[in-house]
C-alpha cells in the first residue's frame, strides 16, 4: 500500500472574479521509503500539493489518501491528532516557537500528542538534537542560532512522533549553500533508515542526488522520473 495515493486532484483559487485552477488532475503514488522531490517553476502548485499531502489545505475535487486514510474526510480536531501522528513538517522558514528553547520545541510535538513518558520525551528530545549535530545548543532560543541550525532543530521537531512521513517545502530554500547540504544530508540519513520524504526544493544540485523527481508545469505531470540516487555526490 503506497504512503501516499494522490489520484486526479484539481485545486482551484479565486483571484478576483476570476477563478484559476492551479492543479488539473495530478495524479501519483509514494512508497514507504522513497525520497521524492517535487520540482517546476514558482506558481505551478508545488506546495498546495504538499500541503493537501498534511490536510493543511483541500482538493476541489480528488482524493488524497495518506497512510491509507482521506484525510479530508476528517474533521479539524481529528485532522491535528492524524497529523501529528502521521506526518513531519519541515517549512522554509523554521516556524520555530521563538520563546521556546530548541529543546522545548522538540519536546513540544510529542506533549501535544500525550506520547511516550516524560522520561522518553527528554531522552527522545536529545537524542534528535544531537542526531542533528545540536547536542551543545539544547538550551538556547532560536534567535540564539544560525538559519541552519533552527531548520535543523526544525526537522529534529518534525521527527519528534516518529512519523512515517516527513514533507519539506524549500527546507533549503532559505539558507546558505553549506548549512543547505547539512540539511539534505539529515534528509538522506532519514532516508536511509526508512523515513519517506517528499520535498520541494528549486535547487537541482540537491535534486539530482534523489532516486526520484515529479515536476509539475501548468498544473500537471510533466515528468515523473525514476532514477540511480546519488549519495555520493554530496
Amino acid at each position: 500500500m503506497p504512503i501516499v495515493d494522490v489520484q486526479n486532484v484539481v485545486k482551484k483559487f479565486a483571484v478576483g472574479s476570476t477563478e484559476i485552477t492551479i492543479l488539473k488532475g495530478i495524479s501519483f503514488k509514494v512508497y514507504a521509503g522513497e525520497f521524492v522531490i517535487i520540482v517546476g517553476p514558482s506558481g505551478n502548485g508545488k506546495s498546495t500539493l504538499l500541503n493537501m499531502c498534511t490536510g493543511i489545505d483541500s482538493p476541489n475535487d480528488g482524493t488524497v489518501l495518506v497512510t491509507g486514510q482521506n484525510i479530508h474526510h476528517m474533521n479539524a480536531n481529528k485532522q491535528s491528532l492524524w497529523r501529528g501522528q502521521h506526518v513531519g513538517i519541515v517549512f522554509q522558514f523554521f516556524q520555530m516557537m521563538p520563546t521556546l528553547t530548541l529543546f522545548n520545541n522538540v519536546m513540544l510535538p510529542m506533549e501535544l500528542a500525550g506520547k511516550y513518558s516524560g522520561r522518553e520525551r527528554k531522552e527522545r528530545a536529545e537524542y534528535l538534537l544531537e542526531l542533528v549535530g545540536l547536542q551543545e545548543q539544547l538550551h538556547k532560543l532560536p534567535s540564539m542560532v544560525s538559519g541552519g541550525q533552527q531548520q535543523r532543530a526544525a526537522i529534529s521537531r518534525a521527527m519528534a512522533n516518529d512519523p512515517p512521513l516527513l514533507i519539506a517545502d524549500e527546507p533549503t530554500g532559505n539558507l546558505d549553500p553549506t548549512s543547505a547540504r547539512l540539511v539534505f544530508d539529515i534528509f538522506k540519513k532519514l532516508v536511509d533508515e526508512g523515513k519517506t520524504i517528499m520535498m520541494v526544493t528549486h535547487d537541482q544540485e540537491l535534486a539530482a542526488q534523489v532516486s526520484r523527481q515529479i515536476e509539475i508545469v501548468n498544473g500537471r505531470i510533466s515528468r515523473d522520473e525514476y532514477r540511480q540516487r546519488d549519495w555520493a555526490g554530496s
